[in-house]
């Protein structure tokens, strides 16, 4: 069960801000912890910023335990406190040419699906973290979707992920991509080709025009 708020707790740095809260590296009694504070968010967007918290503790519930993974440390409702990983972004460290990094990815990959958990966000670079032994590790949890891992949506949403995996391996690996994996990245499913002629559309207008973020934010080159 989540720990209670530390009374202890201080800023160490900020590392993001959003119209969906405050992303912030604190220290406490028990040393770094990342939390996400819904205190500063609009009044419009508090529903949609609390229901994307929400949507991230549960999934790192599922997570419990996992190595490379965000552990939930405590969510009241307004901070969401997670444990925090020593690395860098993908796009920060590339993992050029390192088939090792590659392969672990797809075997935490693996693990997470077979948890009942799909990412759903790992087209951006900064949702992979190379942490300081070189080792993939996964943050950001917000859209994730949990449900049976046996399931043909789930399994859909699975290859998915996978297939947003192998397209950083092409970017920085792609003298390694195999037969297959050159294969699974050609075949697009029918939920990605309806996402992008339904769902992509709004979430552009809602994100560039109504909370002007740039989509490709935290993405390194593609090829």
């Amino acid at each position: 069960m989540p720990a209670p708020p530390s009374s202890s707790a201080h800023e160490v740095a900020a590392l993001k801000a959003d119209s969906f809260g405050r992303i912030a590296l604190m220290r406490d009694a028990d040393g770094l912890f990342v939390r996400r504070d819904l205190a500063h968010v609009p009044l419009w967007l508090r529903l949609p910023a609390w229901w994307l918290a929400r949507r991230e503790a549960r999934a790192l519930c599922r997570v419990d335990g996992l190595p490379a993974t965000p552990q939930l440390l405590r969510w009241d409702g307004r901070r969401l406190d997670r444990s925090y990983m020593a690395g860098a972004a993908m796009y920060q460290r590339p993992p050029r040419g390192d088939l090792d990094y590659f392969r672990q990815a797809r075997r935490l990959l693996q693990q997470l699906h077979r948890r009942g958990l799909a990412h759903n966000d790992l087209a951006k670079e900064a949702n992979w973290l190379v942490l300081e032994d070189g080792a993939p590790a996964i943050i950001d949890f917000q859209l994730a979707t949990r449900g049976d891992s046996r399931a043909r949506w789930m399994r859909l949403l699975a290859r998915e992920d996978l297939r947003h995996l192998l397209k950083h391996k092409r970017t920085y690996c792609r003298e390694h991509l195999t037969p297959v994996e050159r294969r699974v990245l050609k075949r697009h499913s029918w939920l990605r080709d309806a996402w992008f002629a339904t769902g992509k559309p709004i979430y552009r207008f809602v994100t560039r025009r109504l909370l002007k973020w740039e989509d490709n934010e935290g993405q390194g080159p593609k090829p």
